[in-house]
């Protein structure tokens, strides 16, 4: 038999939201009658089939088995360590103490500015701060964990304990470092490939963390990426990748699911990605999308495309949101703050 996929879609947020769940005509999103459903997509690599929540049970068994399972998956409550997912989406400010990184490199590189922006972003509402010492971009090389520990240490041991941090590396030694400081999540881009110590320091100290889907390491990633089918090879990965960390001692549900856009991916299967994002919703576990500044904005927008890319940012953070997506990743923290609370005042 095929294997088939099920994402859904159709979304209602707010009062409206809460009156057809009351009416049985749509399903709460992990349990949140603030957001629900009452559309799926049943996928498979051959074919997609849309129907009502109502029509399920006259699929054939074998299949109405699968979706009944992924509907059970999807509707559960998540409980997230420090961040409670009721009021979607969350925000992840990015605060890139680098040289180099593709959008704000060198803007923050220095103690003094980069504690005046970390401030600035949880003023703005961000829940938690990403903390970068180096840089992913498209055809960067890996520095030293000395050199990367070297740029973030001053505000990991003034803020970590104070704050709501992240930390962005790839590398176990960094990683526990940042731990002991006092960091509240891990988010490694390489999808723990790059360091094989990464999954031990997670296990010993059980810290939630990011798992993205990233196409080998940022000097190839984007030379010339291939995917039978880009969605359903990053579920692929995604099951598969949490199978081999619950053998590996991982047992907590404090992971959260990103599909990595811009990660060894080019247009095409960026826009398949955030126009489906909600197919991960059935492996139970929160999405992030970082579609912040990205390349993609400026390959649709053209002549149209500025160096900040708030438009851009901004669109696909309210297309995101209209997904279920739980966490975005943002640099202008105020203006998506901004937009996103307009927004759903409009669709109350």
């Amino acid at each position: 038999m095929s294997r088939y996929y099920t994402r859904v879609c159709n979304f209602y947020f707010g009062f409206k939201s809460k009156a057809l769940i009351k009416k049985a005509k749509s399903l709460p999103l992990n349990g949140n009658n603030l957001i629900s459903f009452d559309e799926i997509e049943i996928i498979s690599r051959k074919s997609i089939k849309k129907l009502s929540i109502k029509k399920i049970n006259d699929l054939p068994n074998p299949v109405k088995k699968i979706v009944k399972k992924d509907i059970k998956v999807i509707t559960k409550k998540k409980n997230f360590k420090n961040l409670n997912f009721k009021t979607l989406p969350k925000i992840m400010g990015v605060l890139n103490m680098t040289p180099d990184s593709f959008s704000d490199g060198g803007k923050y590189n220095k103690n003094y500015l980069a504690k005046k922006r970390l401030n600035y972003l949880f003023n703005s509402g961000a829940n938690i701060v990403d903390i970068g010492g180096e840089s992913t971009r498209p055809g960067s090389k890996p520095i030293s964990s000395k050199i990367e520990w070297n740029r973030i240490k001053y505000i990991l041991n003034k803020f970590s304990k104070k704050n709501f941090l992240s930390l962005d590396t790839r590398k176990s030694e960094i990683m526990e470092k940042g731990i002991n400081l006092g960091v509240a999540l891990i988010n490694d881009v390489s999808g723990l490939n790059y360091d094989k110590n990464s999954i031990k320091v997670l296990k010993k100290y059980k810290i939630p963390f990011v798992l993205q889907h990233s196409l080998g390491n940022p000097d190839v990633m984007q030379n010339n990426p291939k995917y039978k089918n880009v969605l359903l090879d990053i579920y692929d990965f995604f099951e598969k990748k949490i199978e081999y960390l619950r053998m590996n001692g991982i047992n907590h549900n404090n992971i959260i699911l990103d599909p990595g856009i811009g990660f060894g991916k080019n247009l095409k299967h960026n826009l398949k990605l955030i126009k489906n994002i909600s197919i991960y919703h059935s492996l139970g576990l929160p999405i992030l999308l970082g579609i912040s500044r990205k390349k993609f904005i400026k390959e649709l927008s053209k002549k149209n495309d500025s160096s900040s890319r708030v438009g851009g940012t901004i669109s696909s953070s309210i297309y995101a949101m209209m997904q279920g997506v739980q966490l975005l990743r943002i640099h202008d923290v105020n203006e998506i703050n901004q937009s996103l609370k307009v927004f759903k005042e409009l669709i109350k």
